[in-house]
């Protein structure tokens, strides 16, 4: 069953309505639901599909196409295809024999079949451009995990295929309210408290969700399939890097680096931890990794420097980091619930998760249809002018007027703002309003598991979000 994914879908089915043909790019990270979404979409009627395979020969890879043809019925074909022009050749001759009507022609995994000096880029080129743009009958739609390959070759085109997709496709992780969905449909009976740990954990990956057991509880489940020798996701880490990029050790190398930097780093500091070279090679790492998902970039407020620091969001990357990079040993989640290692992973991935669901936490403070921009701001403090260092973990910078200064907050219960935690709120505050020199009022904002717990500071608190209010 198909969860969420109702605009996706729709575009897609309103391909096979459309007068002229169709070119679509379908991409976003390894397990997220890309060739699902397709099936689902078409119900799994396709004329011709065909799946690369990774690290293969160009060679092994045509035999492969060949025998895709034959099977979905060109029975005359070629005995041999040595090239990717004679593929194609081949792919339009059994186009050509089917009735009239709308034809879905499916390639996944599309990065794993441009082997180096192949060829095959400039034949998709060649077929879309040179046929099946001047029919009216083709539904031509392309999908890969490898996010970087997929921009750069297909949606971002210099060449050829420039300005030539009629829609594309970036498929997002599920939010917390499908994770939620998708785990009733599993018969998986969880709070959105126990919901929210395994998105922090998982992120909202589909794939990793539909490895969840009933009967289980979810410290036994994390158990299970993490830290255990044959759990299925106990080798995703190497997996996931390596059907992403073609060379994954320098993008490995910087989320290293950024998973022990809560707040992210400065691309003058990832090149003197990482001894990276100041050049055009490193911006493209990096905007690799942000395409796919796993850092963001944003700038400091009061400065003109776009993408100033560097920041992993990643959930699964940073858990990797933090917990399983050690090979802890099988029931090591069990083990450590409740202590202190775990309840300050808790209070970081929490703060992570907001990140995630900033388009929730706009709903809920009522400002859907502002203009904003989100940060994470820092001041090293300055004693001269006795002015103290200071840390917010999100600020929403609104176009209405206003500044958000966020405190996240992860609980087991209720809140409770004390006297000491009231007084550095109202010292942040006055920090950040003397530091940047802002003219917007600024609000304080509370993101909280559970809301908070009444008393003589919880007034001056402009607005709360709670857990319920991410679930939206």
């Amino acid at each position: 069953m198909l969860i969420g994914r109702e605009k996706e879908k729709q575009l897609l089915q309103d391909t096979l309505t459309q007068e002229y043909s169709q070119f679509i790019a379908v991409y976003g990270r390894r397990r997220v639901g890309k060739t699902f979404l397709i099936r689902e979409a078409f119900d799994y009627n396709f004329y011709f599909q065909f799946t690369g395979s990774a690290n293969i020969s160009n060679r092994k890879q045509l035999a492969k196409f060949r025998s895709a043809l034959k099977e979905q019925g060109l029975v005359d074909v070629a005995s041999s295809i040595t090239s990717w022009m004679e593929a194609f050749a081949e792919l339009r001759r059994f186009i050509n024999q089917q009735p009239t009507g709308k034809k879905v022609v499916f390639f996944d995994e599309l990065p794993w079949m441009d082997a180096p000096r192949s060829g095959f880029l400039s034949e998709l080129e060649s077929f879309w451009n040179g046929w099946a743009s001047a029919r009216k009958d083709i539904v031509f739609v392309v999908c890969g995990s490898a996010t970087s390959w997929m921009m750069k070759k297909i949606v971002k085109n210099k060449g050829g295929l420039h300005n030539r997709l009629t829609r594309r496709i970036m498929l997002e992780p599920f939010p917390l309210r499908l994770c939620e969905e998708f785990v009733k449909s599993l018969g998986i009976i969880f709070t959105r408290k126990q919901i929210l740990e395994a998105y922090l954990i998982f992120g909202g990956i589909p794939y990793y969700w539909s490895l969840l057991q009933r009967g289980n509880s979810l410290p036994q489940e994390i158990d299970r399939l993490l830290f255990s020798k044959k759990g299925e996701m106990h080798d995703e880490f190497e997996m996931l890097y390596a059907s992403l990029f073609s060379s994954p050790e320098p993008y490995m190398r910087i989320v290293a680096l950024l998973a022990h930097k809560k707040k992210g780093m400065t691309r003058k500091e990832l090149i003197e931890a990482g001894k990276f070279i100041d050049n055009g090679r490193l911006s493209n790492l990096l905007n690799d990794l942000e395409w796919c998902g796993f850092i963001r970039s944003y700038s400091v407020l009061g400065k003109k420097t776009k993408s100033e620091i560097y920041q992993l969001i990643d959930h699964y990357t940073i858990f990797y980091y933090t917990f399983l990079i050690d090979n802890p040993g099988k029931n090591y989640w069990e083990a450590i619930q409740g202590t202190p290692i775990y309840n300050t992973w808790c209070g970081l991935a929490f703060e992570r998760g907001c990140l995630w669901h900033i388009e929730q936490i706009k709903a809920a403070l009522g400002i859907t249809g502002v203009l904003t921009n989100e940060y994470a701001w820092r001041y090293d403090g300055d004693k001269t002018l006795g002015l103290p260092g200071v840390q917010v973990d999100l600020l929403i910078d609104r176009n209405d007027g206003i500044i958000d200064l966020c405190e996240v907050k992860y609980s087991k219960d209720q809140y409770l703002i004390t006297e000491a935690y009231h007084k550095d709120l109202v010292r942040k505050e006055s920090v950040f309003s003397l530091v940047t020199k802002t003219q917007k009022a600024v609000h304080t904002v509370m993101i909280t598991t559970n809301g908070l717990t009444r008393n003589a500071y919880s007034g001056d608190i402009q607005k709360e979000v709670t857990l319920e209010d991410l679930f939206r």
